[in-house]
């Protein structure tokens, strides 16, 4: 009776089967489900728990957001009733009420009892915390700067104007031993609280970068316009005057560091995201890197790329001379939008080339995304947004102005190169980035059991002398009944031939491609993403520190009116020279690690 039992199913099973009333058949749905329809488990009391706390989190921090957005963009304008100081006196706020927080996290939370078991080993990487460090450090030097010239005119300075600046010391110096530390952490105890943290912290520098934004924003348009008291602050224009030299130099000093300011709470920002993404979630407890870092086979690209990146700098220093004059501005322009032309075209060649590499390379790599690495991509591909403003903004302008003189036609030359290059270079980071090498000894990515509840495990049956799960097996079965090929052992197993399985295997696992290509395609990726790194350093450079043509060029201005161009510009801009820092980044990762 076994025999024609297990003749009819034709799958042995490992464990006897119990007798039911059904002689001669079995039942194949897995455990869980009655008559073959899935039971839907109730959601884990503790995932609404997690839901929940999320939720009110997102609910606070776009509150927030929205109130200090709102007095950030009044203090902008002098229309607006919104004082600087009032925007100042809001942020310190801000920034105490995190620095506890944070302090709180150290002190209390982090401290008990299986309250940080786990790391995520994929989220911050040395890159982000060593550039968080040096972004710390700058800010920090711009805070001095901000004291020293308060307190050489404490007589008709604002009180909060001494007052912010030793706030945003102690928030950045707390705040850069924080995410330097935990940054990695996977808390599991006060998750609520420590969300709502999290958030408050991360809005704060949102608002920080904003205010930050505005500033840096207000010094380069300042004086462009026929009307600029409708750009100046109210506040700003009741400034003290530098009377000292002193103070002239730490003026002109602080206009250098704004934009590291600027890039320190954006850094901050995606370390504070990703801790937030991170609560309640469960990783291996010991995860280690097995990944070789390699600096051989880049000479070319550094090469070629510190070239670039020298005459990048003799061509910024010529145009910031020439800009400045109007007898010799169109010159200014001709060379800049000239060799940012060429930098572009040798961007997008370089990125075709490495697209290239990865068709020939086949999809063989890492193709799994954690939630770090989700993070990173979705981060490139929303900064790219502000370099796509400006681009299709200042195309459309030219467009329609129809001047044929030769600044504008590289203008826009310029505008289209860059959409083109932002879009091949998108596609060739995020390719790299998922063919990285996988970390021996971890998951690509952090889990939380409680977001997925364990499906019940298939019925495990015995095919050639091998477990088979039950989708398998009914595979296997239904091949045994097709094919007159297959026979069946003493066990009564049932045998495939190696014909039929190689044939599985390939339809499961593409081909790789020819040892040559795979042997060649690490060392062209290294030389791309080298070469690609230099040059998004230069461009982030020359956009950071003051080079401004899109207010140099008036098409631009005279088509959307001054008001409407400067906020475009000011909005994607801030955006854009992220952008190319994170790009940087991330090749400088491909770079080590291909």
């Amino acid at each position: 009776m076994a025999e024609d039992t297990s003749h009819a199913g034709g799958i042995g099973t490992t464990e006897e089967a119990a007798p039911d009333q059904h002689a001669g058949r079995r039942n194949y749905w897995p455990p869980g489900s009655e008559q073959g329809i899935p039971q839907c488990p109730h959601p884990h009391p503790s995932k609404l728990q997690s839901q929940g706390g999320r939720l009110l989190s997102s609910l606070l921090a776009l509150n927030i957001l929205f109130l200090g957005g709102v007095l950030v963009c009044g203090g902008v304008f002098s229309e607006v009733p919104v004082h600087q100081e009032q925007v100042l006196v809001m942020l310190t706020i801000m920034m105490v009420l995190a620095g506890v927080w944070m302090g709180f996290y150290m002190l209390f939370t982090a401290r008990q009892k299986q309250a940080l078991p786990y790391k995520d080993s994929h989220a911050a990487p040395v890159w982000l915390r060593a550039g968080l460090l040096v972004l710390g450090a700058c800010t920090l030097l711009l805070d001095i700067f901000r004291l020293v010239r308060a307190a050489g005119s404490a007589g008709c300075e604002h009180p909060i104007k001494i007052l912010f600046p030793c706030a945003e010391i102690m928030f950045v110096f707390t705040q850069s031993y924080f995410l330097c530390v935990h940054s990695k952490d996977c808390a599991q105890v006060q998750q609520g609280a420590t969300r709502c943290g999290l958030t408050m912290t991360l809005v704060t520098n949102l608002m920080l970068w904003m205010s930050a934004v505005a500033e840096e924003s207000l010094h380069h348009t300042g004086g462009q316009g026929a009307d600029q008291s409708q750009v100046l602050t109210a506040a700003a224009a009741g400034d003290c005057l530098c009377s000292t030299q002193l103070c002239r130099i730490v003026q002109t000093g602080s206009s250098y560091l704004y934009p590291f300011s600027i890039e320190y709470s954006l850094f901050a920002c995606m370390l504070c995201g990703e801790m937030w993404r991170n609560v309640g979630q469960v990783t291996d407890r010991q995860q280690h890197a097995n990944v070789k870092l390699r600096l051989g086979g880049t000479a070319p690209g550094l090469v070629l790329g510190a070239a670039l990146l020298l005459a990048g700098l003799a061509v910024f220093v010529i145009y910031e001379v020439e800009v400045s004059d109007r007898a010799t501005r169109t010159r200014g322009l001709l060379t800049y939008y000239t060799f940012n032309c060429a930098t572009l075209s040798l961007m997008c060649i370089s990125c075709l080339v490495g697209c290239l590499a990865h068709r020939l390379g086949g999809s063989s790599g890492n193709h799994s995304t954690g939630p770090a690495r989700s993070l990173d991509e979705g981060l490139l591909v929303a900064a790219a947004l502000g370099q796509y403003l400006i681009s299709y903004f200042s195309a459309v302008a030219l467009v329609w102005s129809q001047c044929s003189e030769p600044v504008n036609v590289l203008n826009l030359l310029s505008s289209l190169l860059t959409i083109v290059q932002l879009t091949l270079q998108n596609i060739f980071i995020l390719g790299s980035l998922r063919r990285l090498p996988v970390l021996e000894g971890s998951r690509p990515g952090v889990g939380n059991p409680l977001s997925d509840p364990p499906t019940p495990a298939s019925p495990v049956y015995t095919v050639s002398g091998a477990s088979r799960s039950f989708p398998e097996a009914v595979t296997e079965r239904s091949f045994q009944r097709s094919s007159p090929h297959s026979h069946r052992d003493s066990a009564g197993s049932v045998s495939v031939p190696e014909s039929v399985a190689s044939s599985r295997e390939s339809r499961q696992c593409p081909q790789p491609a020819s040892p040559h290509t795979l042997e060649r395609q690490p060392r062209i990726l290294r030389v791309i993403s080298s070469f690609l790194l230099l040059c998004n350093v230069l461009l982030w450079a020359m956009s950071a520190f003051g080079a401004r043509p899109q207010f140099a060029n008036g098409i631009e201005e005279k088509f959307y009116g001054f008001q409407m161009w400067a906020a475009i510009v000011n909005s994607g801009l801030p955006v854009g020279i992220f952008y190319r820092m994170h790009s940087a980044a991330s090749l400088l990762e491909i770079s080590l690690t291909s």
